[in-house]
């Protein structure tokens, strides 16, 4: 779909179909609704695997990124549908500090990295568990850049409640990204200092300084190109998961940046994603 200006008579892109994607195949998306525990509405997608009914499934905890002003929609998502065609359910949460709620509700994520937004996912998972939605032992929280923070951040807080953790292209030291950011600009420290934090307070939300508190497999993936979340801090998680004695598997490109976009690294992600998954929960692996 282009645009087009009839002043200037130029044509701008805009967006393209899938047309590729058979809309009847795809799996079922539908809102959710809950409270968390301080009583803030949360919203979130619940993709329910095709054929499997809604009730004691596999689960996968998806946050997305950013954080603060991104946020799930209701409308075709890659990750989710592959993970429910794989046999597991998608639980997307639009945790406080997301957008498309409001001035009020994205500022509440501020400085809450590992505590209320944390929080969120767990009340998110809980409620899944109450509603009788998801299997309490077959659940994992899977996400990409700060879902990857908020992914190991999870199993370290709820060691129990997950069964295990994947972190794509993620950040696990705090302490190490402020001190980076603050070298590299001043309007970068002001915003992190404001909204994620500063300084050693940040250690005690920093997964890397909790590996021996998490009990679960974990995977990891990352590219040596990514100028966001640079693959050090997927490789200090690495090693510090080893040092604690907890199972890690890892992936990493050279070449790729914050995310993976060459096919062949893709197809490989994905194959390693849903082996990870299938052998923690027990869905289907890549065909």
């Amino acid at each position: 779909f282009y645009l087009f200006d009839t002043e200037t008579k130029k044509a701008g892109y805009l967006l393209s179909r899938r047309g590729w994607v058979d809309p009847e195949k795809m799996a079922r998306v539908k809102p959710v609704e809950f409270k968390a525990r301080d009583g803030l509405a949360m919203r979130g997608y619940l993709t329910l695997p095709p054929g499997k009914g809604e009730r004691n499934l596999p689960l996968v905890i998806n946050p997305h990124g950013g954080p603060f002003g991104i946020y799930d929609t209701w409308s075709h998502d890659t990750d989710p549908q592959i993970l429910a065609a794989a046999g597991y359910a998608v639980l997307q949460v639009n945790y406080r500090g997301s957008g498309n709620y409001g001035r009020s509700f994205n500022q509440s994520g501020a400085q809450q990295w590992g505590l209320a937004m944390q929080d969120d996912l767990t009340d998110a998972t809980r409620w899944a568990i109450a509603q009788g939605i998801a299997d309490p032992g077959r659940i994992c929280i899977y996400g990409g850049s700060y879902g990857a923070y908020a992914a190991l951040m999870g199993v370290a807080k709820e060691p129990d409640l997950y069964r295990c953790a994947v972190g794509y292209v993620g950040v696990y030291d705090l302490v190490k990204l402020s001190a980076q950011e603050s070298r590299e600009s001043k309007r970068l420290n002001t915003w992190t200092s404001e909204w994620m934090g500063s300084g050693e307070k940040l250690a005690p939300v920093s997964p890397n300084r909790l590996a021996n508190q998490i009990k679960v497999p974990v995977f990891l993936a990352a590219g040596g190109e990514d100028e966001t979340a640079p693959i050090d801090q997927s490789q200090g998680m690495e090693a510090a998961l080893k040092k604690a004695g907890v199972p890690v598997e890892t992936l990493y490109y050279k070449t790729e940046g914050h995310g993976f976009y060459d096919v062949e690294h893709r197809t490989e992600y994905y194959r390693r994603l849903l082996a990870f998954l299938s052998h923690n929960l027990g869905g289907s692996t890549a065909k």
